[in-house]
């Protein structure tokens, strides 16, 4: 075990302390607590008694005493005169070779059956980390003698060996060394509380501030190995289909492109999952890494369906393989293909089948989605390019009603790819409250109850609590008072904790516009909303809507469809960054047209307020049906 870097130098030197009973409220103070000294630690010079004692002007007088009464012995231990109590008598003279003195009582000079052990055993529980050079220059025996006894104790489980003294407090690198189990025990303990008690919380603003620098937003992140990075450690959150391709990934890869994401896909690195359809031509989904996708996905669901269409295209699936649309109607001995298609997806939404590229979802959300980016112009009517889409798209009906196309073999665009079944996810719940620990971990550096929650994680945050206790005991997490209002119960890294204290003041620089299901997004998870300025609608983490922050400050809130704004600030300039901010993603291609029609619960062309200035500033004008951006 290595765990020089985790136990605090102040913890070790005030346990040394008590372990020796140097510190004042550990010293003796009496004849007879001098005798139960020796009997705890073992022989200790004149000199050393004397440290650990309150009056050390009646040392001499209580040692002489307590010879004279045959409770101690003189001897000479490594060359040094020490005085040991006679119930160690035995012991020193069959380990160390020790004379004993005439007159020692037979009683305690019968042989025992391990005498080095025994002496070894004492010397570790009363000390804390130390190297078997140390021991042995304390009892004047070789090294490959004291480290073959002690090695006895280590099978026995009673001292642990490794690496445990900072460097800082003595430690040498690279030394093995050795301590009781319970004294590490005890270290690691007082170590954690003094780390918890270093660290004052943060405000939740900062927080807000911290968390997407965390998840990589902010386009730092380039190419297909960003957009892997981003799927492992989203792996498993559900995110409006509609969302991930215009707010989620371009928000955190820079150079994103559906191409980046396709080529994951099909060289098998990364899969999706639905987990219910939403209104309009939208669902929830999840995207994982596929080797994991066993432990980041929730169990499949037990099929308990009706439908025959749906039952026997889940036969076909259920059987193996991947099976392009014609090819699977053709198994499952269907030939309506629009029926075919809304059952594929039925089993879609069920968290049943997936397919191996995102062209389908790409085309289903091309419509009434949550989030509504703009849309490619298709081409015109009559020209070459029209007529050849038109024949290679083929007619093979809408699953939700869109208009009919003439048939093809490869069926409708919402049906692209191949399809096949959701693997079998892990279903041991020790296994599963492990990984999401490890997750929750690399998603949100600091782990609080409302992000697990808000993630509706299996076993819920009490599981989750169990496995991250287990590796702040193991020294892997922290947990402290990290972000103030969010209890103690919070668990963070050593490197989340310095990047959370470190960042610098809030300065109203720029803003960040996020989906609301972003989990970067910490409002209505690990933070609560806020009070709106007006009397608008109740923010929630909705598909459709997005949150505008400006550094870590909720400061507007709008509504799917773009048409409702809340505000949550008052002040004239955070609203004008975050109005920027707004206008210049809507006139980018993730959102599309935004037209708002009421602001903080009233319509937005009988409203004068700060919010109203701050998007004139920005662009929005007045239009008959509200504000707009214009240029």
């Amino acid at each position: 075990a290595s765990l020089r870097d985790l136990l605090d130098p102040e913890a070790l030197a005030r346990t040394e302390a008590d372990l020796q009973s140097l510190s004042p409220q550990r010293q003796a103070r009496t004849l007879e607590e001098v005798s139960d000294l020796l009997r705890r630690l073992g022989p200790l010079s004149t000199a050393e008694v004397a440290a650990r004692t309150t009056d050390q002007a009646s040392v001499d007088d209580w040692l002489t005493e307590l010879a004279g009464q045959r409770r101690l012995v003189a001897v000479r231990i490594a060359g040094e005169a020490q005085w040991a109590a006679v119930e160690d008598a035995a012991r020193l003279r069959d380990a160390l070779g020790v004379a004993l003195p005439v007159g020692t009582p037979a009683a305690f000079t019968e042989p025992v059956p391990d005498p080095l052990g025994d002496l070894l055993s004492r010397y570790t529980r009363t000390r804390g980390p130390f190297t078997a050079a140390e021991a042995g220059q304390r009892f004047g025996l070789g090294i490959a003698v004291v480290t073959a006894a002690l090695r006895r104790l280590v099978d026995a489980g009673r001292v642990n060996v490794g690496e445990f003294r900072p460097i800082t407090a003595g430690g040498q690198p690279s030394s093995e060394e050795f301590c009781d189990s319970e004294v590490l025990r005890i270290l690691r303990r007082r170590s954690l509380a003094a780390l918890r008690s270093e660290v004052e919380p943060v405000t939740g603003e900062e927080f807000a501030r911290f968390l997407p620098a965390w998840q990589n937003v902010g386009s730092r992140l380039r190419g297909g190995d960003g957009v892997l990075r981003v799927v492992e450690q989203l792996a498993g959150v559900v995110v409006p289909a509609s969302a991930w391709e215009s707010l989620v990934l371009p928000a955190r890869v820079g150079d994103y492109t559906g191409a980046l994401l396709d080529e994951l896909m099909s060289s098998g690195e990364v899969t999706w999952r639905g987990h219910g359809s939403l209104p309009g031509d939208d669902g929830w989904v999840s995207l994982h890494i596929s080797d994991t996708a066993p432990l980041t996905q929730a169990p499949t669901p037990a099929w308990d369906g009706d439908d025959d269409i749906e039952s026997r295209l889940l036969a076909v699936l259920a059987a193996g393989g991947a099976y392009f649309f014609r090819r699977l109607c053709d198994a499952a001995e269907l030939t309506d293909d629009g029926a075919a298609a809304t059952a594929i997806w039925g089993l879609v939404w069920a968290g049943l089948v997936t397919n191996d590229t995102l062209a389908p979802l790409r085309a289903l959300t091309s419509g009434r989605a949550a989030h509504r980016p703009t849309r490619t112009p298709r081409p015109v009517r009559g020209s070459a390019g029209g007529r050849l889409r038109g024949l290679a798209a083929g007619a093979g009906g809408h699953p939700l009603g869109a208009p009919p196309r003439m048939p093809s073999r490869a069926g409708p665009p919402t049906m692209a790819g191949r399809w096949s079944i959701v693997p079998a996810a892990v279903t041991d719940p020790t296994v599963r409250a492990a990984a999401a620990a490890e997750v929750f971990l690399d998603r949100y550096g600091v782990v609080t109850r409302g992000s697990v929650v808000a993630e509706d994680a299996p076993g819920g945050f009490a599981a989750v609590y169990r496995v991250l206790s287990g590796f702040e005991d193991a020294g892997r997490v922290r947990r402290g008072y990290f972000v103030e209002h969010l209890g103690a119960a919070q668990f963070a890294t050593s490197g989340a904790v310095d990047r959370l204290r470190g960042a610098a003041p809030l300065t109203v620089a720029s803003g960040l516009i996020l989906a609301a299901t972003d989990p970067a997004n910490p409002y209505g998870a690990a933070l609560a909303w806020p009070p709106s300025v007006g009397s608008g609608g109740r923010p929630g983490r909705k598909a459709g809507a997005i949150v505008v922050l400006v550094d870590g400050m909720l400061s507007l809130y709008v509504e799917r469809g773009g048409r409702s704004v809340v505000s949550f600030v008052e002040d004239t300039e955070v609203l004008e960054t975050a109005a920027r901010t707004l206008a210049t993603t809507v006139r980018g291609p993730a959102l599309g047209r935004v037209t708002l029609t009421r602001i903080d619960g009233i319509d937005a062309l009988d409203v004068r307020s700060p919010v109203t200035d701050a998007l004139e500033v920005a662009g929005f004008s007045a239009t008959p049906r509200g504000l707009r951006v214009t240029g």
